[in-house]
């Protein structure tokens, strides 16, 4: 039996995560989605881990969940993710924690909670604390605990990221890299641009979405496949596989278009600018627009780190997949966005015919699928999982735009939450202190801008409101500074 597995999500405890980021709601779209085992999340909150120890009971496979209420339903790993900033400053990462049972968690949260205040955020934030610490102080609580390093190339909190990242597996954990369990690869990535650097050989590469979202557009759109006996899958079976690259029980990952992810190329999103590594060589890292410097993209940050060609394939892999979520394939059919009623009516009519989203873009002959959906989507399906859609590749937080070879190039699609709300960026775009600021400003406004990530991983907010004081901007997009002694609170205008 496929066990498709997407072992890193966030709850609704986590900033700029979907309220509706719930047991059931997950429950709900991993069925639509066509996985069988989710990872839980953010088990360092205790709000959510006071709901996972109330909703969820041990499963026939050892160390996995499943809800009281839904025992043949989705298997659950207990996950969480946690920041780490470097006591010498500048080095920030994030890694991913899987925990075998609760008494576990609790271990680990005895230590955690001396780290960050776990009831601020899901995705806790450990001040003055390196790799090494984690993973030693992780591995002596709970022997079998897993830490994956997450979304290794991303440019903020990648292990491998341009902007506060190592540029070794040695440099990052010293004696401990060996404790290492697997890398994630993150959305702007794909393995064949990990197997380009020979020293990351030793380590698996694993897939996950990183969801904020129960939505099937968003969970499972990079996960793991396993293939064990149906109730075979263990916890420690599921690791030994990763571990061991046993391609006999890891099958496969599932990956998106690496140029479909957020920071593939390098540009600026205000600017409306993106490159290539060449073309941002040839600009020496400086946006033509603005003339600051630029948010360098993942393919950029391999090409800089990478010892062996392009299309390099090791002996010892685990294969993947490249395909896109089935909502995209519908809104670049129908036109429109991907969060748009239609697109969503489509996936859920084709996964519930068909057994899952996973059937349709795997398996489903286009016969079948022309039969019930039309000509049209169905040849985009099959384009997708032949790996034959071009993607306009993302760049400095947007996404990439598929573009069919029989349409012309489509615009830029986002969702309506964001369409609907113009003038919040509109107001930002038209102020005088607007992105790309190039002196120290004084701004009581709202802006859309990359500086919330290099404090924050919450993108998605758009507004904050301070309490007794206002924000400074200095040198942005590099670091928003607070005035000492500021108390802030997230604010989300009624109008969003």
């Amino acid at each position: 039996m496929k066990y498709f597995a997407d072992l890193h999500i966030h709850s609704k405890y986590s900033r700029a995560v979907s309220p509706d980021m719930d047991l059931p709601h997950l429950s709900r779209g991993a069925r639509l989605k066509g996985i069988q085992i989710m990872g839980t999340g953010d088990f360092t909150h205790p709000l959510w881990l006071k709901h996972l120890k109330e909703e969820l009971e041990e499963s026939e496979c050892e160390g996995l969940y499943r809800r009281k209420s839904d025992a043949s339903g989705v298997l659950f790993m207990l996950t969480t993710e946690v920041a780490v900033f470097h006591p010498n400053g500048g080095k920030r990462t994030h890694h991913v924690i899987h925990a075998e049972s609760f008494d576990d968690v609790d271990a680990l949260n005895e230590y955690y909670s001396k780290k960050g205040n776990l009831a601020a955020d899901g995705r806790p934030m450990f001040a003055k604390t390196s790799n090494e610490e984690l993973v030693e102080e992780t591995k002596s609580r709970s022997p079998t605990a897993r830490i994956v390093p997450a979304h290794v190339w991303t440019p903020w909190f990648g292990l491998f990221g341009d902007k506060s990242g190592y540029d070794s597996m040695d440099e990052a954990f010293g004696r401990h890299a060996r404790k290492i369990t697997a890398l994630e690869t993150g959305m702007s990535s794909d393995p064949a641009m990990n197997w380009r650097l020979s020293g990351l050989d030793e380590w698996a590469l694993m897939s996950n979405s990183d969801s904020h979202s129960p939505s099937p557009l968003r969970i499972g759109r990079e996960c793991n496949v396993f293939e064990f006996e149906e109730g075979g899958i263990t916890f420690g079976n599921l690791f030994k596989a990763v571990e061991a690259k046993d391609a006999a029980r890891f099958a496969f990952t599932v990956e998106t278009d690496p140029a479909y992810g957020k920071y593939h190329y390098s540009g600026h999103r205000l600017c409306n600018f993106s490159c290539s590594p060449a073309e941002a060589r040839r600009l020496k890292e400086i946006c033509p627009v603005c003339k600051r410097p630029l948010v360098i993209g993942v393919e950029n940050r391999v090409e800089e780190l990478a010892d062996r060609p392009v299309g390099f394939v090791p002996e010892r892999k685990i294969p993947f997949k490249t395909l896109l979520p089935l909502q995209e394939l519908v809104a670049a059919v129908e036109g429109g966005s991907a969060f748009s009623q239609k697109a969503q009516r489509f996936q859920q009519a084709l996964a519930e015919k068909f057994g899952g989203e996973f059937k349709v873009l795997l398996e489903v002959s286009e016969k079948d699928l022309a039969e019930a959906c039309g000509a049209e989507l169905a040849k985009t399906v099959l384009l997708s999982r032949e790996g034959k859609i071009r993607v306009k590749p993302g760049f400095d937080g947007e996404y990439g735009v598929l573009e069919l070879p029989w349409k012309k190039e489509g615009k830029r699609r986002t969702p309506p939450v964001a369409e609907s709300k113009p003038s919040l960026r509109s107001e930002a775009a038209n102020s005088p202190h607007s992105s790309p600021c190039t002196q120290n400003t004084f701004c009581g406004l709202t802006f859309f801008t990359n500086a919330w990530r290099s404090c924050f991983p919450a993108c998605a907010l758009k507004s904050y409101c301070l309490t007794g004081k206002s924000i400074f901007w200095k040198r942005p997009p590099s670091a928003l500074i607070f005035p000492s002694s500021t108390r802030w609170r997230p604010f989300v205008p009624s109008t969003w």
